[in-house]
């Protein structure tokens, strides 16, 4: 099968493009570039540097490459930006991926695989956290994205459309030759290593008041490897599944605290930390019931414990402490 990736030289675009090859697909990776890196793709892999809201251009690369299905990556998604910069997440998440649904359309592509958030969620009703959970985003970035599923819907009945939306928990980890590395970092794992490694004073701790063990906010995570299989594995399997929209995680959360202690225990190091208000738009809890994902796709995950995830993070940013070399 002939994939395209668009965001493939992002963190998590990076790692599925890797499994991908590794599984035998023949891929293309499209990217702006604006937030990856291009030494995060190998070099034989056919790179073009576009936006997908230019259509001529995606028009052409599904032509040339003989395209099967889109694996659709590219975004925002920083939800703290989301609450300032809402019109960066409209633009970007739904306008620019309508134009790449309409190239899709017209060149008759008939397969997406895409790359959507437990942050539709909102403020969870319980948990674990089920497919079927109410949709209520308490931020643009969640909104854009529920608005991108609900116009794959549509694209479906109008247009015979198959899609799968994975909706990512909180993807972590890193392989031997990708990792985390963004020109802002935000997310608490590669911060918490960027301590341990001097580069940073501190961790800040965004709430301390949850109503969770801790007071911190509680989050599922899953190790991109294991996010990148699911990918794979929706590819092979949604001609005979059809529409669907499956949850990513582990299953299990973990408090910002714990992910902190289990850091200091895998690197030996202190990791001090700042305790500060929280950030607007952030649940308290999000955990994922996997279950469906798992039966579906035949998927167990290969990490598990927030301790593995964490020491997989460890070594790739220990090797690599500045990052990509673009």
């Amino acid at each position: 099968m002939n994939v395209l990736v668009t965001g493939g030289a992002g963190y998590v675009g990076s790692v599925v493009v890797e499994i991908l090859v590794r599984e035998q697909f023949n891929v293309v990776v499209v990217d702006s570039l604006v937030e990856g890196h291009r030494a995060a793709v190998s070099g034989d892999i056919p790179f073009i540097k576009a936006d997908i809201a230019d259509r001529d251009v995606m028009k052409k690369t599904f032509a040339e490459h003989n395209i099967d299905a889109v694996i659709h990556m590219a975004g925002e998604t920083l939800v703290s930006k989301s609450m300032t910069d809402p019109q960066d997440y409209f633009i970007n998440n739904v306008s620019k991926g309508i134009e790449l649904l309409e190239a899709m359309r017209e060149s008759g592509v008939k397969r997406i695989i895409f790359s959507s958030t437990a942050a539709l969620f909102g403020n969870p009703e319980f948990t674990p956290i089920t497919e079927d959970h109410p949709t209520n985003p308490i931020n643009a970035y969640g909104r854009s994205k529920l608005m991108f599923e609900q116009m794959l819907e549509w694209y479906h009945k109008a247009h015979s459309l198959n899609y799968v939306c994975l909706r990512y928990f909180n993807a972590a980890g890193a392989t031997a030759e990708h990792g985390e590395h963004h020109p802002v970092e935000t997310h608490l794992i590669p911060i918490v290593l960027q301590t341990a490694l001097g580069q940073r004073e501190h961790v800040d701790i965004f709430g301390t008041d949850y109503d969770t063990g801790d007071g911190t906010c509680i989050r599922d995570y899953i190790h991109v490897e294991d996010l990148a299989m699911a990918h794979v594995e929706a590819l092979r399997r949604m001609d005979d599944m059809g529409p669907r929209k499956l949850n990513l995680g582990n299953g299990e959360g973990y408090s910002v605290k714990e992910v902190i202690e289990a850091a200091r225990e895998i690197t030996g190091r202190p990791i001090p930390v700042r305790e500060a208000d929280r950030r607007p738009g952030d649940p308290a809890v999000l955990v994922a019931s996997s279950e469906r994902t798992h039966r579906l796709l035949g998927l167990k995950p290969g990490y598990p414990e927030i301790r593995q995830i964490v020491e997989a993070a460890w070594k790739w940013h220990s090797r690599n402490p500045e990052g990509y070399k673009d």
